[in-house]
C-alpha cells in the first residue's frame, strides 16, 4: 500500500492530540488534483478545528491544516487548466469535510486549487489565509470603494497587517490603531495613520483622524466595540464583525438605523468556491507583484505540527509565522 507522511488526529482535541506517520496515500477523484506538498502553515481556525470549538464534519483520521503551496503531480480526467509540474495553491482545505493540508501528498479540489505566480516562494503559503479574509472582508461583505476610509483595528496582526495591505491596493485611505511597536510596520503595509489602541482617548483621536467619519470598520482583536465605533461612521457607514465569538458589545441601535449604517458578520470558513476563486484571482495579482509582506517567519518539519499548534494557541506567535515544510 502506498503511503503518505501526514499531521492528523484520531479525535478532536488539544495540540498534542496531533500525531505524525504514514496514512494511505490518497487518491484522486475525476475532477481531483493530486498535489505534492511544498510548504503549509498554521493559522488560528485550524487549532479551532483541531480542538472541535468550531464545527465542521471530521473524516477521521483527519490530517490537519487549511493552506498548501505545492506541485501538480496528476490531475483528474475531468480537470482542465492543470498539468504535472505547475504551481499552485489552496487554501481552504482541512474543514468541511475535507482532509487537511498538513500531508506530504493531498488532493485538492480542482475548483479549491490556483496557479501559483512565477517566482513566488514558498514563504507566500502563511499570508494566504489572512489575504484571502482581507479581501473578502473588504470588498465582498464590506463593499469598499476606492478613495473611502477604512479603519481597522489592530493592525499589526497577521490579519490586521493582510486587511492594511489590500484597503490601500484597493484605494482606500487607511487608518489602522496598533501598539507604538508595530506602527512602522503598519505604514510600511500601507496604513497612512496608526493610533496608540491603548490610547485613552482612542475616540477622539479616530475622529480627528476621519473628520469626514469611517465608511468601514473591522476590528481584529474581536473588542468589538460597537458603542464607539457605530457613532464614528460616515451615512451608511459598515462594520464587518471578523472576530469575537464571544464578545456581547453594546448596541447603539439608534445611531445604527437612523443613519442607515450597517453591521454585518463574516468568516471565511463559509465562502463559496466562486468567492474565493475572486479572492485568489486579487491575490495573485498582489503576489505577482510583491504587495504582501512576508513577517518573521518560524521554520518547523512536519512532524513539529503539534509544537506549531502550540506555540500558535500559547500566543507566541505574534508577529510571526510559522512555516511547516515536509522532513
Amino acid at each position: 500500500m502506498t503511503v503518505v507522511q501526514a499531521a492528523y488526529i484520531d479525535r478532536p482535541g488539544p495540540a498534542t492530540a496531533i500525531r505524525y506517520g504514514p496514512l494511505p496515500a490518497p487518491r484522486p477523484g475525476p475532477t481531483d488534483v493530486l498535489v505534492d506538498v511544498a510548504a503549509t502553515t498554521v493559522n488560528h481556525v485550524d487549532t479551532f478545528v483541531r480542538s472541535g470549538a468550531f464545527r465542521t464534519p471530521l473524516p477521521l483520521p483527519f490530517v490537519v491544516g487549511r493552506d498548501l503551496i505545492g506541485t501538480v503531480a496528476d490531475a483528474g480526467e475531468g480537470v482542465t487548466g492543470f498539468r504535472a509540474g505547475d504551481r499552485v495553491w489552496c487554501n481552504s482545505m482541512g474543514h468541511g469535510g475535507r482532509q487537511g493540508a498538513a500531508a506530504t501528498r493531498v488532493v485538492v479540489p480542482a475548483d479549491r486549487l490556483y496557479p501559483l505566480p512565477p517566482g513566488t516562494p514558498d514563504e507566500a503559503v502563511t499570508v494566504l489565509h489572512p489575504a484571502a479574509t482581507a479581501y473578502l472582508a473588504l470588498v465582498q461583505h464590506g463593499r469598499l470603494q476606492p478613495g473611502e476610509t477604512v479603519v481597522i483595528g489592530g493592525g499589526g496582526g497577521n490579519v490586521g497587517a493582510a486587511l492594511i495591505t489590500v484597503a490601500a491596493a484597493w484605494g482606500a485611505r487607511v487608518v489602522t490603531t496598533a501598539a507604538p511597536r508595530d506602527a512602522a510596520f503598519c505604514r510600511a503595509a500601507g496604513a497612512e495613520q496608526v493610533i496608540d489602541y491603548s490610547a485613552p482617548d482612542l475616540g477622539d483621536r479616530l475622529a480627528a483622524a476621519c473628520p469626514e467619519g469611517i465608511h468601514l470598520f473591522l476590528d481584529t482583536s474581536g473588542t468589538n466595540h460597537l458603542d464607539l465605533m457605530v457613532g464614528l461612521l460616515t451615512l451608511r457607514g459598515r462594520i464587518v464583525l471578523i472576530a469575537g465569538a464571544r464578545s456581547r458589545p453594546t448596541l447603539p441601535a439608534g445611531d445604527l438605523y437612523t443613519m442607515d449604517r450597517s453591521i454585518v458578520g463574516f468568516v471565511i470558513s463559509h465562502a463559496t468556491t466562486a468567492e474565493l476563486a475572486q479572492a485568489a484571482g486579487a491575490m495573485n495579482r498582489m503576489l505577482a507583484t510583491g504587495r504582501f509582506a512576508l513577517r518573521e517567519l518560524v521554520h518547523l518539519p512536519l512532524s513539529a505540527m503539534a509544537e506549531a499548534h502550540r506555540l500558535v494557541e500559547a500566543g507566541e506567535m505574534r508577529a510571526r509565522r510559522v512555516l511547516v515544510v515536509p522532513d
